[in-house]
């Protein structure tokens, strides 16, 4: 089986081809933006402009049975466009549909794409959580070109046949994360005190191998086709949890104080920070039964074993690099 790989030196996909090149009877592609990215020896890279939306896939496709999507423009720091929502569609949405058209041509058999929970919304209540199949209200411009994406996914596999996969990942964290799961641990090595002690909320992550298994999973399983699944831990933490474990993981216990959710998030909108707020005093709850009874899948690794090895990754790779840097 031969698979095309987009994304493939991000952070799911690099998760991705580590896995998949252990597999017997796989041929692997990865369209790559950068050629001196090093790649395992046993995979095919193929230098692409980008997810433009006149790109051309024919080389990239050629004898391709599944393409796995995992490229898209994601969350940007500091948006410079001046409609971040055109962009997000130009790239997510465009350029999506672009490469799963021609790959309708080239008779691909199967298109998963890794979209995000975003779809859904930013948030739930506690103990009512997203299902997948529940009607989507994404908020931002990412959500949003997901969403567009997916929709014009699904309408290509009606009128075509070829089998659309859609998941949408929660939160992924693992060896080398960035962002805001990286600076917890810094914060947590570094004994700072944080103000995180009393946030009964609930939410759901995923970690990179558990995401893999699933996307693996989806390759040929036959009751994949043309549907959508969440996928999570089976285990949601609320914040304070989640930085106890973190810190145990990193044999640094946390430091928290028990400050009132409402009192951070009414500070935090102050100073005009109420996503971070969202993310860190908000609820964010997947079911994933449908995921499980459908593919019969359950995740491998639990939230334990996930954040040691997140937080053996950091203490071996961030903090060596930083010593690095001072000698």
């Amino acid at each position: 089986m031969r698979i095309l790989l987009t994304g493939a030196t991000g952070f799911v996909g690099r998760g991705l081809l580590e896995t998949m090149v252990t597999l017997d009877n796989l041929e692997l592609v990865a369209a790559v933006r950068n050629t001196t990215v090093t790649l395992p020896g046993n995979v095919d890279s193929l230098q692409v402009a980008g997810l433009e939306p006149d790109a051309d896939w024919k080389t990239a496709l050629k004898g391709v049975d599944v393409v796995i999507h995992s490229a898209a423009r994601a969350h940007v720091m500091r948006e410079l466009a001046s409609d971040p929502l055109a962009e997000f569609r130009r790239v997510n949405v465009q350029g999506t549909l672009n490469l799963a058209q021609q790959a309708v041509v080239a008779g691909v058999r199967r298109f998963i794409f890794i979209s995000s929970i975003k779809v859904n919304g930013e948030g739930t209540l506690s103990g009512v959580p997203f299902h997948a199949d529940a009607q989507p209200v994404p908020i931002d411009p990412y959500g949003i070109s997901k969403m567009e994406a997916e929709q014009g996914l699904r309408a290509l596999a009606s009128e075509t046949g070829m089998e659309v996969v859609i998941i949408r990942p929660t939160l992924v964290y693992g060896p080398g994360v960035k962002a805001n799961f990286l600076s917890m641990m810094r914060w947590l090595h570094r004994g700072v005190p944080l103000p995180f002690g009393a946030i009964y909320n609930r939410r759901s992550l995923v970690a990179l191998d558990n995401l893999v298994d699933l996307i693996v999973t989806c390759i040929d399983h036959p009751a994949a086709a043309n549907q959508i699944f969440l996928v999570s831990d089976g285990e949601d933490l609320s914040t304070t949890e989640l930085l106890h474990r973190l810190g145990l993981a990193l044999g640094k216990p946390a430091r928290l104080l028990p400050v009132p959710s409402w009192l951070l998030e009414a500070g935090a909108k102050m100073l005009g920070k109420k996503s971070l707020s969202q993310r860190l005093c908000g609820s964010l709850e997947v079911d994933i039964t449908k995921t499980r009874e459908l593919l019969g899948w359950a995740p491998p690794v639990s939230v334990d074993e996930a954040l040691h090895e997140t937080a053996e990754d950091f203490l071996a790779n961030q903090i060596g690099s930083q010593e690095c840097s001072v000698i």
